[in-house]
């Protein structure tokens, strides 16, 4: 005999048609995982039960008579934000699947569907809830104004950079690099983005003291209508106005991810934003050689110590057999005068020339990072955020001289061969 879960997976059925609310409930009936609680006749009364009943899972028809599902997932989820909402429809159009998943959807279930697609959505659903409790980021400015919903995701005006963040030992301060580096390009000349390419273990979140209620998961599962306009929706958006992609709500969710997904994600926010920094982990697999090798820089950092100092150089090694060299640049992070290493130790042993460094300043960022507010906005005037402004100010400029030469040149990132054969020596 089957053992019952301890805890089922609790669900609500709204939609007006009462033939559909008893056709649903019997396609779960048998599931010893899934209890159906309530089912609402209509949006009103659907958020009403939700408020009430507060189940894990809320199937919500689209197209209703007083409050249509859109605008009912939409105050559920503001509502009630532990919630997750599976929306359903005959229609499986790209603008409602896009404006359901604004309104807070993780999923969009098209009618007719099976018994097996259903249970398998509110199973994956489930299982991608996130763990924490709800936590409202501070606001230190003003939100910049916002496209009206519906309307046209402004697109860059020449397709954007991707620059990728990366060290090869951790705790190097790739992920505070990353998010305040992503500020300091956020301005008025250009558009940033924020990519949390660590799927396992990403901090990105927590850096910047957002909810995860909505990650590159809730993408995976609709990369057949992955376009901008969806992109830019699912992600969320800091006070200073960047937009952040998020990592996946909990580590063994991360294998969803495939390094082809990323890329294609990579090529969407190259028409979307100026800038596009992704903070990844510190190791070496196909989804971070992928990153690497879509993007236009690869900012390799590294602190002044002995260990850190071998991993690079062996790093270079091989970013040199992939001929990523060109687009690598060496950033030396928690500099200190008081460190027997100096910079030209570091350029002498690796034989690479240092395009940044970023001073040693453990107060400022624990505090930053306590408080969930970057050093770029709290700190301004502090010396890690004048470095990280001036590093900023690099890559502009370096980008600025090479916009056109590479379209003399006609670049394109290699797709050539390397990356799986470095993928071979590590791991075969």
């Amino acid at each position: 005999m089957a053992e019952i879960p301890e805890t089922k997976i609790r669900v609500l059925i709204v939609d007006d048609i009462a033939e559909t609310r008893e056709n649903v409930r019997k396609l779960l009936y048998f599931e010893k995982d899934i209890e159906v609680v309530g089912a609402a006749a209509n949006g009103t009364e659907g958020i009403e039960m939700a408020r009430g009943l507060r189940p894990d899972i809320v199937l919500m028809d689209i197209n209703m008579p007083d409050i249509d599902g859109i605008s009912a997932a939409e105050t559920i989820s503001q509502s009630v934000p532990e919630v997750q909402i599976i929306m359903m429809s005959v229609q499986g159009e790209t603008d409602y699947l896009r404006r359901s998943m604004l309104a807070g959807a993780r999923e969009f279930l098209v009618k007719p569907f099976s018994a097996d697609e259903l249970i398998a959505s509110i199973r994956r659903v489930h299982q991608l809830k996130p763990k924490m409790a709800p936590v409202q980021p501070e606001i230190l400015r003003p939100l910049p104004s916002e496209p009206a919903r519906g309307s046209a995701v402004p697109f860059a005006a020449r397709e954007g950079d991707i620059i990728t963040v990366y060290s090869p030992k951790g705790g190097a301060g790739c992920s505070t690099i990353a998010t305040n580096l992503a500020l300091a390009l956020q301005n008025g000349n250009s558009r940033a983005a924020l990519v949390d390419g660590d799927l396992q273990f990403g901090d990105v979140a927590v850096l910047l003291n957002l909810q995860p209620n909505r990650t590159i998961s809730d993408i995976i599962s609709h990369m057949d209508a992955l376009d901008p306009d969806f992109l830019n929706d699912v992600m969320l958006t800091h006070p200073s106005g960047m937009k952040i992609l998020l990592a996946p709500p909990r580590p063994d969710v991360a294998e969803m991810v495939r390094a082809d997904d990323l890329r294609e994600i990579l090529k969407n926010l190259r028409l979307l934003y100026n800038y596009t920094v992704v903070d990844t982990a510190s190791y070496l697999d196909d989804v971070v050689l992928t990153v690497m090798e879509v993007s236009d820089w690869i900012l390799l950092v590294a602190t002044p110590d002995i260990p850190a100092i071998k991993n690079v150089r062996l790093l270079l090694e091989a970013l040199d057999a992939l001929d990523y060299l060109a687009k690598t640049r060496l950033v030396i992070n928690m500099t200190d005068r008081k460190n027997g290493i100096t910079e030209e130790d570091i350029v002498s042993h690796i034989k690479h020339p240092v395009f940044a460094t970023i001073p040693r300043d453990n107060g400022t960022v624990t505090s930053a990072a306590n408080q969930g507010v970057p050093v770029m906005v709290s700190s301004q005037k502090s010396p890690i955020a004048r470095s990280i402004a001036k590093l900023a100010g690099l890559v502009e400029d370096e980008r600025a001289q090479q916009v056109e030469r590479r379209a003399q040149l006609g670049y394109e990132p290699s797709e050539g061969t390397g990356r799986k054969t470095l993928l071979g020596r590590i791991f075969g």
